[in-house]
């Protein structure tokens, strides 16, 4: 499919993550002041980027946008990550008005666009105006998050209980040539 005319995927990011307990976990309330890393959503935000590229691959062309004025670096550039868009607001701008202008722009190019947030105000906004626009709430984005995490572990236990012989991986026309050796 060419990927200009893939289905654009705005994800609420922080909306995303408070949304549900999958990354409550994940967020360090006490970080160390004196350490590099003073950011206590690091290891949230990059479970959420890698749940989003997981869910997107090869569907959609993902943007996960943060609202910058609750990092500890509030101008961070946009970023490719795992084959998706990160974005943070700018020092002034909400992360709201930066998925808005991102779902106008798509929909002005003709594409469709799909919108993970629970925040009303979006949800209202991106579904004014020409063009397709899916709003899912957060909730049911990350249950669907969940889902195919549930898939790919099922897929993972069902490869470690096959055990994959050589004969398993040769053509049949080889195999029967070296069954033949094997009788002779």
């Amino acid at each position: 499919m060419d990927k200009s005319k893939r289905e654009l995927l705005l994800v609420d990011g922080y909306n995303v993550m408070g949304a549900t307990p999958r990354y409550e976990g994940l967020i360090d309330e006490h970080t160390d002041p004196k350490s590099f890393d003073t950011d206590p959503f690091v290891r949230a935000r990059e479970a959420l980027i890698s749940d989003v590229a997981t869910y997107a691959q090869g569907r959609f062309d993902a943007v996960v946008v943060f609202d910058g004025a609750s990092n500890a670096d509030p101008d961070r550039n946009a970023t490719h990550e795992a084959g998706l868009t990160v974005v943070f607001s700018r020092t002034g701008e909400s992360a709201d008005s930066v998925i808005e202008r991102l779902a106008t722009q798509a929909r002005q190019e003709g594409r469709m666009v799909s919108v993970a947030t629970s925040d009303n105000t979006i949800r209202a906004t991106i579904g004014a105006g020409p063009g397709d626009v899916t709003a899912i709430s957060s909730k049911i984005f990350v249950r669907e998050l969940e889902r195919i995490d549930t898939e790919v572990a099922v897929e993972e236990q069902d490869r470690s209980h096959h055990k994959a012989t050589i004969e398993d991986r040769i053509s049949p026309d080889m195999r029967k040539k070296l069954w033949h050796i094997l009788r002779s």
